[in-house]
Parts: C-alpha cells; structure tokens; sequence
C-alpha cells in the first residue's frame, strides 16, 4: 500500500515539474476535439503537398484546404477534395505515401463527422470560399 502512496506522489511530483497534469487527470477526446485535431492535420497535409518537390507538380492545381467543422460547406468541400485527389491521373503523385495518407485522413474526417460526431458540431457559419485558400496563414 505504501508503494503505491508513493508511486501517486511521484506522478504528482513530476506532473508539476514538467507543467502538466498526470495522464489520469486528463479527460479523454471528445468527438469535436478529435475532429478539430484531424482538421489541422488535414489542412497541414495538403499544404505540404502543395510544397514537397515530389508531389508539388501534380497538387499545383488544387486549392489550400482549411478545414473548418462550424462552416456548413465542410461536408461538401472534403468530398470534392477527396474526388480531385482520387482523380490524380499523374501515377508518379497519385501512389506516392503522402497522398495515401491524405486521401485516407479525409476519408476518416469525413466519416467521422458525418457519423460519429452526426449532432455534436454546430455549423455556425455558411462559407464555401473559406475553406479554399490559396495561401495558408
């Protein structure tokens, strides 16, 4: 019993040096922070498609995606994303890893929010050119 006391203690110890909370403070991922997590990896993904010597001649053509869970559009927008990335003719681009990974996250983030997360997000706003971007920011 003692060693466990002091196990507690240790993980408390620690916690407050490193400047956060132990693991079973910690609440689990809710379905927004999941897709809000997914939606800048996403959004991150594609623009370094846009920037790696490797798949930047294919990807030049497609817009920034931003991935915004309280913008109506989001739905409509991942789908003709994911239609422009499975429509890559260029065979060099089409199987390289990055654009595997891509394809497959906004296959996870477009199902995750349509079925798991169906009534947890709130669309606040209704703005399909915001979702394209050239730039990032």
């Amino acid at each position: 019993m003692a060693s466990t006391g002091n196990c507690l203690i240790f993980l408390i110890i620690v916690s407050f040096v490193q400047g956060s909370p132990p693991p079973y403070w910690t609440s689990p991922p809710t379905c927004y922070s999941k897709v809000l997590d997914m939606g800048r990896d996403v959004s991150a993904r594609v623009a370094d498609l846009k920037t790696d010597p490797e798949t930047s001649h294919c990807a030049d053509h497609m817009p920034y995606l931003y991935i915004d869970v309280h913008n109506a559009c989001i739905m409509e927008t991942m789908l003709s994303f994911m239609t422009m990335i499975e429509r890559m003719r260029q065979r060099r681009c089409a199987y390289t890893r990055k654009v595997q990974e891509l394809r497959m996250k906004l296959r996870q983030l477009h199902m995750i929010i349509s079925q798991r997360c169906h009534g947890d997000l709130v669309f606040t706003i209704d703005n399909c050119g915001a979702l394209e971007r050239r730039r990032t920011s």
